[in-house]
């Protein structure tokens, strides 16, 4: 089961760039908390809590839970837009957003694939091609699949993966509904593409040849 995080704040009583900006020096990752029928509060959020989420690639679209001081118990949420330093690379400022059961939101979630050594084109030498890292799906905010898995058994080379591969939780629908997107391909290895395009000058040089010869032989007989 996947780890929630749990992050304390403190209400934000100076907003703007100026208040953002000495929440920062003071230690804090300033932010916005909003949504579940109540208005937008500006927050302050522990530095050390946000960084361990943000390096461990559960802070965007992963459900966490926030302490509010003030506020019974431990809110679930979400956090929705991530701004991060453009040169240190750590996150500067978060929108929270409070979620239920009932909040549904669009997210990506990341394509791992298995069983890589049971698929007879990658024993040939194919190469696993991904098309998308990520795929985008409609979830219910409380269940948010960590990961969708994709087993590669079986596939030869020139064979697709294709969304109808992905087994959807419950709940769960793709963005894209108007076609089975390409998902990743098992493409033959460049050896073999360079040897099929050799061999397809090589006959169509031939051809050339054949027809200069023909052009020689009919000139020759006018």
């Amino acid at each position: 089961m996947a780890q929630t995080d749990i992050f304390y704040c403190e209400p934000r009583k100076d907003i703007g760039t100026g208040g953002a900006r000495a929440a920062r020096r003071q230690g804090w990752v300033p932010g916005v908390l909003y949504g579940g029928g109540q208005d937008p509060v500006a927050i302050s959020l522990r530095i050390n809590e946000v960084n361990k989420a943000y390096l461990n690639g559960r802070l965007l679209s992963h459900l966490a839970k926030i302490d509010v001081p003030g506020e019974e118990g431990q809110q679930p949420v979400i956090a929705r837009d991530v701004q991060v330093h453009p040169v240190k690379g750590h996150p500067i400022h978060i929108d929270m957003m409070r979620v239920d059961e009932k909040t549904r939101i669009d997210v990506e979630i990341p394509v791992h694939f298995i069983n890589e050594e049971k698929s007879p084109g990658l024993k040939k030498g194919g190469v696993l091609n991904v098309v998308r890292h990520t795929v985008e799906v409609y979830a219910p905010a409380t269940s948010i699949p960590e990961v969708f898995e994709i087993d590669v058994s079986g596939l030869e080379v020139g064979d697709g993966i294709h969304a109808s591969a992905i087994n959807l939780p419950r709940g769960v629908t793709f963005v894209i509904t108007d076609r089975d997107f390409t998902i990743a391909t098992i493409a033959a290895p460049s050896a073999l593409r360079a040897s099929d395009e050799d061999e397809d000058e090589g006959e169509a040089e031939g051809e050339g040849e054949e027809g200069e010869e023909k052009k020689e032989e009919d000139a020759k007989e006018d």
